[in-house]
Order: structure tokens, then sequence, then C-alpha cells
């Protein structure tokens, strides 16, 4: 957008300068007066009607031309890419297959995520009569049993971070003490403020916050990436920037695509080293335009558990004048507690010089229930462009800090008292066990034939490939087990989180002991092809239309709204 600006002011500058000069102001003169005598000469044999017609078709040809080339938010590729498939799929001989494709993934999307369980009963209205609480409790209960994944056992990657009897009779207990409250309400419920203002500040200190560093709370490390975009775009209109852009790499969280979708932003996605998984630098740095607002380091991102090279992306934001946001919301209560559980990592926090914001989930290694997070910003300016105001509004003046207006005060209560209970201490303490774990996992995982580690993981998070099979083959062998882990792509990969259930004793053991039974039994048909869910989330990664898989993604969420009623008992003929 600047360039298109500077191209006009050196054109206006040419034509002031030929105007002051008066032999070529007269050629000038002489060369527009022959343009006109050569289009009314063209036009003459035409009605006015037509050439105002053909005028009008073709300034809307060549303005909706410029749009479709020259847009900012997506990229020319990825657009020429979606409309040629669009067409394609118009055509009618692809249209018939495609659609019946889909259907048969959905339905068998459907036939393996939602499973009736016996005994499972389906609520369609609401009752005439409202129930007591024995009843409604009862119906709780019944509905509990189709929740079959022991996840307190350790089963699943990620999910809950800490089920401790302790922490979760105090949460139980706060979180009833503050079961009404809404921090919307200041006034009435001060103690609430209070209490986010402290868990904001706890917070700033965990991640070397200056005397200026601030923040707030958000319902999620989601809402924290959001909130935080939103911020860097509100900067960048200050500083007449039409498109703002994000910098970050291919394995950012997805909520930077969120903000960039949410909030009309420009995402340029940077390829990451296919060994070390950590971004590649000289891309980054390459990719800064007079656009940007803001670039983007992880710790750790997501997919494999790497940590960006934050201090040399934090340099390039730095020399350039662009705001750096560290990604923390995964590894916000392990990595600032390493060093002091003796696994020193380098800096990624406000002592580094260029982040600007930083986005940390209480809600996972901070063990507070879900539904809380922190962002925080260097300085409170960059703070203010995130707040919402509204002050010609008839119901009043009007002033938020995040997306949500009512919020729930229970879970800023239940946060506060679970810091209050972790104690610097008790994190140390979690980070010494969980990386502990971890590192006992990643090398138990290195010996494992046809297994290999994604990067060097220093924290939570491991994930692994394969050279010698389809590694969904193992993601459905131990699905089989009872594990839930992460499947992902490009590439072809799988991850677990550790968390502080899985430091309990034997667990880890049960995993690794799997790992190595199911990647035994692979290795002896190596080259057999994966089936069932696993091998349709092998197959679309390949599926070059993206809409396609758009499409079933967006299916499955309607099925998470959709209330069935259980099928019908088998007849005794056919339950003989």
């Amino acid at each position: 957008m600047r360039w298109k600006w500077l191209f006009f002011g050196l054109l206006a500058a040419g034509l002031g300068i030929v105007w002051n000069n008066e032999k070529s102001r007269r050629e000038l003169v002489s060369e527009l007066d022959g343009a006109r005598v050569f289009v009314n000469k063209v036009a003459k044999p035409y009605e006015a009607w037509q050439i105002i017609f053909v005028s009008v078709g073709l300034t809307l040809l060549a303005t909706s031309l410029y749009s479709f080339l020259f847009r900012e938010d997506q990229p020319l590729l990825a657009r020429i890419k979606k409309s040629t498939f669009s067409i394609i799929r118009s055509l009618p001989i692809v249209k018939g297959k495609i659609k019946a494709e889909l259907d048969k993934a959905k339905k068998s999307l459907e036939n393996d995520s939602f499973v009736h369980v016996p005994g499972e009963k389906t609520c369609l209205e609401l009752p005439a009569k409202g129930l007591t609480a024995e009843e409604v409790l009862k119906e709780i209960s019944d509905l509990m049993i189709i929740a079959t994944v022991d996840w307190k056992k350790g089963w699943a990657s990620g999910t809950a971070y800490n089920c401790s009897p302790e922490l979760t009779a105090l949460n139980k207990e706060v979180y009833g003490r503050f079961i009404w409250s809404n921090p919307l309400h200041v006034q009435i419920f001060p103690d609430v403020r209070k209490m986010e203002a402290e868990v904001v500040q706890w917070t700033v200190n965990v991640f070397n916050g200056g005397p200026d560093a601030c923040g707030t709370m958000t319902s999620g490390g989601t809402e924290s990436i959001l909130m935080a975009m939103r911020a860097y775009r509100q900067a960048g209109y200050e500083r007449g920037i039409r498109y703002p852009e994000i910098v970050c790499a291919e394995t950012a969280h997805c909520a930077f695509k969120k903000a960039a979708d949410y909030f009309k932003m420009k995402l340029t996605s940077i390829p990451v080293d296919p060994l070390t998984r950590k971004v590649n630098l000289r891309a980054m740095g390459n990719a800064v335009s007079s656009d940007t607002v803001v670039l983007v380091g992880s710790a750790p991102h997501f997919p494999h558990g790497i940590i960006d090279p934050i201090e040399e992306i934090a340099a390039i934001g730095w020399t350039c004048g662009v705001g750096v946001h560290v990604d923390c919301c995964l590894g916000g209560f392990i990595l600032p507690f390493m060093d002091k559980a003796g696994y020193p990592i380098p800096p990624f926090d406000f002592r580094v010089r260029g982040v600007t914001s930083i986005s940390a989930d209480t809600h996972k290694y901070g063990y507070a229930p879900k539904g809380t997070s922190v962002i925080m910003y260097s300085e409170q300016k960059l703070r203010r462009h995130q707040y919402f105001v509204e002050t010609s509004w008839p119901g009043g003046v009007y002033a938020t800090p995040t997306i949500a207006g009512s919020r729930p005060g229970a879970l800023i209560a239940t946060c506060w008292a679970t810091m209050r209970f972790m104690g610097a201490d008790g994190y140390v303490d979690m980070a010494r066990r969980i990386v502990g774990t971890a590192c006992k996992v990643k090398a138990a995982l290195k010996g494992i034939p046809g297994v290999f580690i994604m990067g060097d993981p220093q924290a939570s998070i491991i994930a692994f490939g394969s050279k010698e099979f389809d590694i969904y083959r193992l993601y459905a062998a131990m699905t089989g087990k009872g594990w839930h882990l992460s499947s992902l792509q490009y590439p072809s990969s799988v991850h677990i989180c550790l968390t502080a259930i899985h430091t309990e004793e034997g667990v880890a053991d049960r995993f690794i002991g799997d790992m190595k039974e199911c990647a035994g039994v692979i290795m002896k048909t190596p080259k057999d092809k994966t089936t069932g869910m696993a091998a349709v989330y092998g197959t679309s990664q390949r599926i070059p239309d993206r809409s396609l898989v758009d499409d079933i993604a967006l299916s499955f969420i309607d099925l998470c709204y959709r209330v069935r009623e259980p099928p019908p008992p088998p007849s005794s003929s056919e339950a003989r």
C-alpha cells in the first residue's frame, strides 16, 4: 500500500517539475491534445450510450482484476488455486463424484466418532415440569457413562493437566463461592477485580516484565492470541497500514490464522527447517515488509514441541521496528521454571530485547480449571489497542478489555486460588517432574526401531514419525490400546503432550511399553496400508483442494451439535 502512495507521489512531483518548465509544459499540452483528437476519432462511429456502456464495463472489469491480483489479505497463488478448484468442482462430471466421496467420508466420520454407548439416553425437549436436584444429578450420572476415556489415568495426550484431589477439592469450594460473580460489574465484585489484577501481575513477574509491563486475563490461549493481534492491528492502523501483516512460522498455532481471518489481516507463513523444526530466520527476515506489524515465535509450538529461536526473532523485530509476540500458551508455566528445575533453556521472555507481548495459559501448566489465560504486553500503550470502547451507545459508556462482555468471575477466582496453592516451588517441582518424564520417554522412543523424534523437543511435547512405515498405523495401533494421541500432518507424525498425570507411577512405562509393542508388530509388515479413520486422516493431507477437507471438518463440527435418538435395541433374532 505504501508503494502505491509513493508511486502517486513521484508522479505528482514529476508533473509538477514538467509544469514549471514552459517548454516541457507546451510539449505536454500538445501530447494531451493529440490524445484528445485520437480518442474523438476512434469514438466518432459510436453512439454516446455505447461509449458509456463500454467504459463502465471496462472500468468494472479493470477494478475486479485489480482487486483479485493485488488483494493484500491473501497471497495471489492461494487465490488462483482456490478459484481454479472451485471451477473444477462445479463441472457436472466432477461434481457428482466429489459429493459421493464426501458423503462416504462424512458417514465414516459419524460412525467412528459418535458411537452410542449402551444405556445412553437422549433428551430432545425441556421437561414439562422442572426436576428436583436429586433427579438432575441422577441424569448427570447417567450421562457420564458415555465418557469412556479414563483420562485421569494418563490415557490422553494433554487435555487435562492436573487432577490432584487436593487441587480439585480447593477449586470446587472456590468456584461455589464465586459462582454468580461477573467482573464486568467492578463495583459489585471488587474482590474478583482484585484477583484478576493480581493474577496478571504474578504472571508478568514470572515472565520478567519491566515496570510498565501489563496484561489482562482471557478465556484461553486462542483469545489471548486474538487480543494481541488486534492490538498490533490497531497500532498498524495508526501508522496508516491498510492490511497489517503477521509473519509467523508454519508451525505457529492456528489461532494466528483465526486472528488474520477475524481481523482482516494478512498472514505470511514462514517454512521451518525440516530437521530442527525451527523457523527459518533468513526467510522470516526477508518476509518483513512495510506492512508487517508483528513477528511471532513459539515457546514451544504445538505440533512438535520445539522452542523457536526467540532471541534471534526478537533481534529481527528490534532492527526492523516491528513488534514480537512470543506464544507461550502451551509452555507458559513450565518454561519459566525450567532453569530452577535443572533444565536450563535460552531466554524467551521480556528479558529479551524486542519482545513486546507474550501469551501464557494458566489453564494448562498453570493447573487452573479450563477457561483462563493471560496476555501480556511490555508497555501499557500497546495493551490499550486491545480494548474496545463505545462512548455514544444509549446504554451508556461501554468498555471491555477482551472479546467477552460478561465473564465468569468463578474462573478468575479458581485461577487465583490455584496459583496461590501451587506457589513458585510447586511450579518448579512440576516442571522437574514433567520435563524429567519427557526426557525418559524421548530416550526410549529413540531406541524403538522404525521411529524417530521430530527435532529436539526440550519441554513436554514429543512428536515422532517414521521413514519405515506409515506413522498413522502406529497411531491407530496405540488408539486400539486405549491411547488418545494427537495426529499431525505436513509432515505425517504423531505427538504426546505430557502432563502432571503422566508423571504418576507406571504411566510413562505403560506408554513406552505399548509403543515398543505396537511398533514391533508394524515393523514385521512395514509396507502394509493404513485402514480406518487413520487412513482418512493420512489421505486428507494429500488432497490438493483443501476446500474438500474444509467441508469434512465443517461436517464434524455440525455433528458435534446434532442430537440423535439412540439406535433401537437389536431384535431377538438379531441378538441370536
